[in-house]
């Protein structure tokens, strides 16, 4: 049976002499693979929307092993990602990101939509790709089942928040009383928890108007890649390593 849904290209994999392996995040079934059979041929119909970033609406068929493209349709190629390395790299991550965190045919809307809203944003930004790359961040794991706790102690409840620190274990912000006991936390100021709160929940089209210094950004990137990491079971992003290689 023939159905159709949306769906953004995180990753392509040439298969023998003219066809593709996609991975593909989609509306309807969450995260699939499917075959683009004959994409790599001069005239195929298919070369413009199986490209890596693309966004497209396809029509597809399920087989034994893959979902198989009978027809697809681009609605954004978000080429201008690929015009600059920053764009590149932190799209790169983006997809990664959403490649590592879900699993097969398990539907989600807002993560979705939230993949759609971040290359979006990305596809225009000059400036500004830390901050970018926090608010995703933190809306991700949020949508990912994870959403950092951060209006009370995420051990005790406490909501005397004068002195804290952020569990990577625990998932949000622990008091004075607990992160002595807490082998798995990170330093965090006033400030800090300030910027998590203001970025967690700006739009992502919006957070230009924050101000935000950036050390204060590094230092709360740098605890969400350890937080993101320790919920996914990963030890690392291929993209981050990369990124942080070149800087």
């Amino acid at each position: 049976m023939i159905t159709k849904t949306k769906g953004v290209v995180l990753k392509e994999f040439r298969f023998r002499e003219t066809s593709k392996i996609l991975t593909l995040y989609t509306l309807k079934y969450g995260k699939i693979q499917a075959m683009a059979r004959g994409a790599y041929r001069p005239k195929s119909q298919l070369i413009a929307n199986t490209q890596t970033f693309s966004y497209n609406e396809y029509q597809l068929y399920k087989g034994k092993n893959f979902y198989y493209i009978n027809q697809g349709d681009i609605i954004d190629s978000f080429y201008s990602i690929r015009e600059n390395i920053d764009r590149l790299m932190y799209g790169s991550y983006l997809l990664e990101l959403m490649d590592l965190s879900t699993m097969e045919e398990e539907q989600n809307e807002k993560l979705f939509f939230l993949l759609l809203k971040g290359l979006s944003v990305l596809s225009k930004l000059d400036r500004g790709f830390v901050r970018f790359i926090l608010a995703y961040e933190l809306k991700f794991i949020s949508f990912l089942g994870y959403k950092p706790l951060l209006d009370r102690c995420a051990n005790c409840g406490n909501k005397d928040l004068n002195v804290i620190k952020f569990s990577i274990e625990k998932g949000g912000i622990i008091c004075k009383d607990c992160f002595r006991q807490d082998n798995f936390c990170e330093n965090m100021d006033s400030n800090m928890y300030k910027a998590m709160k203001s970025l967690l929940y700006t739009p992502l089209d919006e957070i230009m108007c924050l101000k935000i210094p950036e050390c204060i950004m590094f230092k709360l990137h740098a605890i969400m890649e350890k937080y993101i990491l320790n919920k996914i079971d990963r030890e690392k992003f291929n993209s981050l390593m990369m990124l942080k290689s070149m800087k």
